[in-house]
């Protein structure tokens, strides 16, 4: 943190939003529209960075990458007097009582103030470093049965996952392919009733670790090499290890409270969470983790921090009035 001389001009700003990604992007032009000094804290790297594309968004039938729907979300946002800073928040600081707005720090060192905050921090999947799997993510490996097993369908395909998350996974795709095998890449355990449903639904089923993933330049999945030298051959690619990593740390640091895997409890209408002013919107919060849904919660939250915004620059209003009466 800096010194006390750099918080006296520390810019400030009537929201901050941490995170540029979907969530946090929506809201950002939702607020810009209203006309609100609008901060948007980014380190540039997060679970939507990692889509190359995305198959079930309205008016992207041939699919759109995370990279381009985040550029274009951008250029919208700064288009309506947004600002972008690239930064990663380490401390988050709650100034007092409602309305006396929130601190947050950087990696960088520097300061960011703000009358409101929305949380668009999201999460970001375990996944292995395994050569050439980040490159297939969203074109032909995925990660999200309800927006992608429809990608699949008929398909011979490997869900490269562990333990019981992984094989949770390869049975919910059973509906969609009878061609699975599930990879249980670092062999951990798996409740005797799932092997017996994986076998009994007739779904292959190997305990090994997965040496490397088979891609052709152009993110075409074509199956994995095990660890003991075998090469199993695919058309698609499921992963499901389990773990993922909520970003809600900022939300501890103010006092939110979150449920026991982390995500942020809110309100359903208007996405405030527990402590006043501060708002949680996409994958940190508690639903489906989709694009859709972050898209809509980022605008929900916008529309009520708008107007506890009105509010307050009322409230400071009619308290100037009354100091100079």
């Amino acid at each position: 943190m800096i010194g006390e001389e750099g918080r006296s001009v520390m810019e400030k700003y009537d929201t901050m939003i941490v995170g540029g990604g979907i969530a946090g992007l929506q809201a950002a032009i939702q607020l810009g529209r209203y006309e609100h000094r609008v901060l948007v804290i980014d380190a540039g790297y997060g679970r939507s960075t990692l889509c190359k594309s995305y198959h079930n968004l309205l008016g992207w039938p041939d699919g759109v990458s995370g990279e381009e729907l985040r550029r274009l979300g951008r250029l919208q946002a700064e288009g309506v007097g947004v600002i972008f800073v690239k930064d990663e928040v380490v401390q988050a600081v709650n100034k007092g009582k409602p309305g006396d707005g929130f601190e947050m720090w950087g990696k960088s060192g520097k300061g960011y103030e703000a009358r409101t905050l929305l949380l668009a921090t999201g999460l970001l999947d375990r996944i292995p470093d395994l050569p050439k799997l980040k490159d297939c993510l969203g074109l032909t490996v995925y990660v999200c049965p309800d927006c992608d097993g429809y990608e699949i369908r008929d398909k011979q395909t490997i869900v490269m996952g562990s333990g019981d998350v992984g094989a949770g996974m390869a049975l919910t795709l059973r509906m969609r392919t009878d061609k699975l095998t599930y990879v249980n890449h670092q062999q951990r355990a798996v409740k005797s009733e799932l092997l017996s449903e994986l076998k009994g639904k007739g779904i292959t089923y190997i305990a090994e670790d997965i040496q490397e993933v088979i891609a052709e330049a152009n993110g075409l999945f074509r199956g994995v090499v095990l660890a003991n030298g075998k090469r199993i051959d695919a058309e698609r690619g499921f992963i499901a290890f389990g773990g993922n990593e909520v970003k809600s740390d900022l939300a501890r640091q103010l006092g939110a409270e979150r449920m026991e895997n982390r995500h942020i409890l809110t309100d359903p209408r208007s996405k405030m969470t527990s402590v006043p002013f501060v708002w949680a919107a996409g994958d940190v919060g508690v639903h489906a983790e989709q694009v859709t849904i972050a898209m809509g919660e980022g605008a929900q939250a916008a529309i009520w921090i708008n107007k506890v915004l009105l509010m307050l620059k009322e409230e400071t209003k009619i308290h100037r009035v009354v100091i100079r009466s």
